[in-house]
């Protein structure tokens, strides 16, 4: 009788999709975010969320300025994938001249923002799970909420309004995840820190549903 085959373990992004599954799903499944893309809320909601967005992207491009050396964040810093400047052009029309003075973050998004400084200054293995919670997530279903957006408020296909959803620097999204996804299988931490990484993902994801909760709040489905 043959030796059984040693099993082998699966790759650390595997382990991260996996762990964070139920906190992604409850996330996406959101009322804000059901009502949003089931059109049954204004644009006016999808501007509020742009506007809180901004942000959670400053906080990530902001830490990513100081990370760029750093071992562990600095491999995924890729310049192609910042979101600020698409973010802040999609504003300018959603809202007008005038928007940076009328914004303002909700509490959630402010403890978001402020959980991704943290981990930018003291862990960037932390930071990373903010990345990729983030980043992957809109190089794939961002590109639903684009398309849904594009037709639910008349906003012109992939233009103003909609350019946070639009990498025009990444031509080849499917082998961005997939090289971004070997980058994290190759995180050089132990294995307890790789725990740690997995529940802050989990966090990032329960950040991410408290900040729907309250958008939902500002915007029942009667509105």
């Amino acid at each position: 009788m043959s030796a059984p085959m040693p099993q082998t373990a699966p790759p650390f992004s595997a382990v991260i999709r996996d762990a964070s599954r139920q906190q992604h799903t409850e996330a996406e499944n959101s009322r804000f975010m059901s009502d949003l893309l089931g059109g049954r809320l204004g644009v006016t909601a999808y501007a509020r969320l742009t506007e809180q967005l901004w942000y959670v992207y400053r906080a990530l491009e902001d830490a990513a300025d100081t990370l760029a050396g750093d071992p562990v964040a600095g491999p995924f810093l890729r310049p192609e994938l910042r979101r600020v400047p698409s973010l802040e052009r999609d504003l300018e029309h959603l809202l007008g001249d005038g928007w940076r003075q009328r914004a303002s973050p909700l509490p959630a998004t402010a403890r978001y923002a402020a959980r991704i400084t943290r981990a930018a200054e003291e862990w960037p293995a932390g930071y990373v799970a903010h990345h990729y919670t983030r980043y992957l997530g809109d190089l794939s279903g961002g590109q639903v909420i684009r398309g849904i957006a594009e037709k639910a408020w008349d906003l012109p296909h992939k233009g103003d309004g909609v350019r946070f959803y639009v990498f025009e620097a990444i031509g080849n999204p499917a082998a961005f995840k997939r090289e971004y996804r070997e980058l994290l299988d190759a995180l050089p931490v132990g294995e307890l820190e790789r725990q740690r990484v997995v529940e802050e993902c989990r966090q990032a994801f329960r950040l991410n549903s408290e900040l729907f909760a309250e958008l939902g709040e500002v915007f029942p489905r009667s509105a």
